[in-house]
């Protein structure tokens, strides 16, 4: 799916250290953003993802491109 497909409320998976990971799409950033002292690279044809996890509630950054999208 291509990354300019998500939105806010959409539900997807990506492929972390742990395994496969779920959660809800909280904010799309389509602009450079800092995160703890981290530049997250985000553009309006590139954006990230800001994504809570459904099971520990852990916020992740991620591109599309890392994303699928779960029914």
């Amino acid at each position: 799916m291509q990354s300019d497909t998500f939105k806010v409320g959409d539900i997807v998976s990506w492929n972390s250290e742990a395994g496969y990971v779920s959660g809800r799409i909280s904010n799309v950033h389509i602009a450079p953003f800092m995160v703890n002292g981290y530049q997250h690279h985000a553009t309006p044809t590139t954006p990230q993802y800001e994504i809570v996890s459904l099971k520990t509630g852990h916020v992740a950054f991620h591109k599309g491109s890392a994303l699928t999208h779960i029914d």
